[in-house]
């Protein structure tokens, strides 16, 4: 019989209940005890929803009080040894301190989840003494089974993912660096194992997604090592070796290893993961854990395709050697759409969050297993062809407006050495600085924002609340002695929702959070149809600031590529289509901030990178679509327009020349929380632009020093030239509060002017 596998629930609850549970706890507000108790309830409420979904093979232990990778960390003392030496399972404020900071200590790196939203705690491995500090698989599996009779499969990330993913020196590491790391993690990964298996565990999961990022055959001796250390030490223990996000290759070298079943990604595979397996065949007496339901979008799953994929699936292995699962964990989806009550009839019914896609998995493992189900199928399928034929994707005014536009040259008017000289009438000092665009979020803007949304004050009454705001934060900036300034963006609530908001072709829902780092959690609006800008969206804002001061006032948007890459995008036209729609879209909104006299504008695209695909081979053509989207947004503007744009968490060394192809005037980067790895990019590069490294780290509730600031602007003046360094935090302030936002900017603004008068003798 054919199995329904699961593999991850969202964590954040649906209410967000987890995400408030830990600011609570942050502030003091509730105890270690209560803590406990309350996400005890979350945990339990997932497994029981999966549970009556029907769901064969449940996941337990992929629930995280912070990061999954972080607790793995602290699981094996992997734990950087600023935040002390422990012997003990960390309590939760030992826990929290590193991927937070504390006053005294940087928090630990923190970096994109492969090629996603979601953010992981880098471990660090300097001088690392690996020890099992903690069993949290056990724990959980224990929990589920003694609390709801579940008998689960923990999930564990596996141990070359957890070397791939930490750093050493600052730096990933080597294969001569893994190799002895493994050799000593290893015992404690059997030991864990050992454990398992005495307490009746029968399967785990065993997640290692580098599998499909493996560039280096001889690597794949480093898994085939792990997994012979884990099956002779507990041999009757069953292991799901589970890939996802892409299919890996050397797949014939895999196929060998020792293990019970293989978790392939179907879906993002490229359709080139199955013609494979049927021409090398699949060993027999192995389970095929087959993702074949989307965990990365939410759109309903097209049953007439999926269930010819699981007749083929069915000609490589037979019925009880198959499970049916999402492509991967749905951590990266929203939990229901039951509370979406605003939605459009046609749109609702396209769509399926986290429990809607439980339901799809039932529904089409009973198809496998031969149930009558065709009445769900021949449901699903015309709520389908509602949506694709209906007037929200069928919009011929958007087609022709963007294919007249790629039809011209899409460039600036002038190169940038000509550029920069129009834009000396700014008249910004060496060294200029700014922010990179919001401020702090307080309980009183949310509070009336919420008492906006529920009517319960006039259009007008938040319009003036939002200007008080507005010309407070301008006040502070000038008095901080910042050189530009923004509004605040006091009436986003996120600075991709909101563009959703107001475009056509897209829906910002009400409830469709998932988590992107920490308790930090956001709405991914819907992009379900064509998309065009009919008004401005952002003007009247920031034009009120501007009037506000004789200082510039940066207007702030969000590019195209960005807003797809967190955003969850239809899926009836290839991406770059999407992207040129919204390009042009915004283009507007950029000539009509330009045309009320605003001269400089800001672009952000701080997801880049992170939608750069996992395989090489695919990445250029990504990487031209991500230019091309660009140009067509920033390219209509006078020489004497600055255009910014602002990038975070990156590697940026093999996407380089796509920056300097962007043709931005002014980049800014994030580098201070990856210790100024970023910065190492541009030493052997002679970048010709101007660019702001982010000189202290906004994700941290810690207030940086001014020595400390000092330190980074001089780290990055060794490989940028003074006269193109721009001074900035590594991101918005939207998420710190207002005494810590002050404190560090009035900092860095010291450490710029007492960097400025060591230029000023030589001294740099």
């Amino acid at each position: 019989m054919v199995l329904a596998s699961n593999l991850g629930y969202p964590r954040i609850g649906e209410k967000r209940e987890w995400k408030f549970t830990l600011e609570k706890f942050w502030r003091h507000d509730i105890d270690e005890a209560e803590f406990a108790k309350r996400t005890k309830a979350i945990r339990l409420e997932a497994l029981k929803k999966q549970q009556a979904a029907g769901i064969d093979v449940i996941p337990v232990a992929d629930y995280s009080n912070y990061d999954h990778v972080l607790d793995t960390s602290v699981a094996f003392n992997a734990i950087p040894k600023r935040f002390g030496n422990f012997d003990h399972q960390l309590s939760l404020t030992e826990y929290f301190a590193i991927a937070r900071g504390t006053k005294d200590h940087v928090a630990a790196e923190m970096t994109k989840w492969f090629n996603t939203n979601y953010h992981y705690i880098v471990p660090e491995l300097d001088d690392v003494n690996f020890k099992l500090l903690d069993n949290p698989w056990l724990t959980r599996y224990l929990e589920a089974k003694a609390e709801l009779g579940i008998d689960g499969k923990p999930v564990i990330l596996g141990p070359v993912t957890f070397l791939k993913l930490s750093k050493l020196h600052d730096a990933h590491l080597t294969t001569a660096e893994l190799i002895p790391l493994l050799n000593q993690l290893l015992p404690l990964y059997q030991q864990v194992v050992k454990e398992l298996a005495a307490n009746g565990v029968e399967w785990i999961q065993l997640d290692e997604p580098s599998l499909v990022t493996l560039t280096d055959p001889k690597q794949l001796q480093l898994y085939r090592q792990a997994l012979a250390a884990i099956r002779a030490a507990a041999p009757e223990l069953k292991v799901e070796l589970q890939t996802y996000f892409e299919r890996p290759d050397y797949l014939e070298d895999i196929l060998n290893f020792d293990v019970d079943a293989f978790g392939f990604d179907f879906v993002h595979d490229h359709g080139t993961l199955l013609p494979e397996l049927k021409a090398l065949g699949f060993p027999a007496g192995k389970i095929l854990a087959a993702g074949i339901i989307d965990g990365r979008n939410v759109w309903r799953s097209d049953f007439s395709q999926k269930t010819e994929l699981i007749k083929d699936l069915l000609t490589v292995v037979d019925s009880d050697h198959l499970w049916l699962q999402p492509s991967n964990s749905l951590l990266h989806v929203p939990i229901t759409t039951k509370n979406e009550t605003h939605l459009d009839p046609t749109i609702k019914a396209g769509i399926a969050f986290a429990d809607e896609k439980l339901g799809e998995l039932k529904v089409l493992t009973d198809f496998a297993n031969d149930k009558d189900v065709a009445a769900e199928i021949d449901q699903q399928q015309a709520a389908l062809q509602a949506l694709n034929t209906s007037e929200h994707r069928n919009n011929p005014e958007v087609k022709r407006a963007v294919d007249a536009m790629l039809q011209s040259k899409v460039e600036r008017h002038s190169p940038y050495k000509q550029r920069v000289v129009a834009q000396e009438s700014l008249d910004l000092p060496l060294l200029p600085t700014t922010t990179i665009g919001s401020f702090p979020q307080s309980k009183e803007v949310r509070a009336k924002r919420l008492a906006w949304r529920k009517k319960q004050i006039s259009d007008g009454e938040y319009k003036d609340f939002i200007k008080q705001e507005t010309k407070r934060w301008i006040n502070i900036q000038e008095d901080l002695g910042l050189d530009v300034l923004v509004h605040g963006e006091f009436e986003r609530t996120d600075m991709v929702e909101y563009f959703g908001q107001k475009f056509s072709g897209f829906y910002a829902t009400d409830n469709g959070w998932v988590q992107s780092y920490g308790s930090r959690c956001v709405r991914p609006p819907l992009i379900f149809g064509d998309v065009s800008w009919s008004e401005p969206i952002t003007v009247d804002e920031t034009v009120y600031a501007q009037s506000l001061t004789k200082k510039p006032v940066k207007g702030m948007l969000t590019s195209a590529v960005t807003i797809i890459n967190w955003s969850f995008v239809r899926d009836d036209l290839p991406k770059n289509i999407v992207a040129d729609q919204i390009g042009l879209a915004l283009r507007h909104e950029v000539k009509a901030l330009e045309d009320a006299g605003i001269r400089i504008i800001q672009v952000d695209e701080p997801a880049l990178r992170e939608g750069l695909p996992l395989k090489a081979k695919y990445r250029q053509a990504y990487l031209d679509n991500a230019v091309e989207a660009f140009k067509i947004t920033t390219t209509g503007v006078k020489d004497s327009t600055q255009v910014h744009t602002h990038m975070c968490y990156s590697d940026f060394e093999d996407i380089l020349p796509a920056i300097s192809a962007l043709d931005a005037d002014v980049i800014s980067i994030e580098t201070s929380r990856s210790h100024g790895e970023s910065i190492k990019a541009f030493e052997n590069v002679t970048y010709d632009k101007q660019i702001g490294l982010g000189v202290y780290d906004i994700h941290s509730p810690r207030v940086p020093s001014v020595e400390e600031i000092k330190q980074n602007i001089h780290r990055a003046l060794q490989v940028i030239d003074v006269h193109q360094f721009w001074i900035n935090p590594d991101c918005g302030l939207k998420t710190r509060n207002e005494p810590e936002a002050i404190a560090a900017l009035k900092n860095m603004v010291q450490a710029t002017d007492e960097v400025r008068a060591e230029v000023s003798v030589g001294a740099v």
